[in-house]
């Protein structure tokens, strides 16, 4: 004989749907945090922008100055500029103009929010 342990539960739009075993829900992510979310992972989902980040992260003072980024990546201003350009726009870095040059810093808060998508027990 089977039983129907059926239940409602809510989708997040205020919809029910049903579970059989209602272990659906929780602290799961919402459409909105998971395309934000997203947006950050596919930014940092290049081996130049994870460099950036490694090297912005490993600095002594916390923030590099736009100008040092190019020799140490063997790479183009251009090209560093417009990496820089997707991960301030994914919210991993923050800039400061100072004159001249621009200086980048991590931002904690986003890293904080990526890293607990990835280790939900954290949550």
């Amino acid at each position: 004989m089977i039983v129907d342990t059926t239940s409602e539960v809510p989708d997040g739009a205020g919809r029910a749907l049903p579970s059989c075993c209602g272990t659906v829900g929780g602290d799961a992510l919402t459409e909105g945090q998971a395309t934000g979310l997203a947006a950050a992972l596919k930014a940092l989902a290049d081996p130049i922008r994870l460099r950036l980040v490694s090297i912005v992260a490993t600095a002594p003072t916390g923030e590099v100055c736009a100008c040092d980024l190019p020799d140490a990546l063997d790479r183009s201003q251009p090209t560093v500029s417009h990496h820089l350009s997707m991960l301030v726009d994914a919210g991993v870095l923050e800039r400061e103009q100072r004159g001249k040059w621009a200086w980048f810093r991590l931002r904690p808060q986003r890293l904080d929010e990526l890293s607990a998508v990835l280790s939900p027990t954290q949550r």
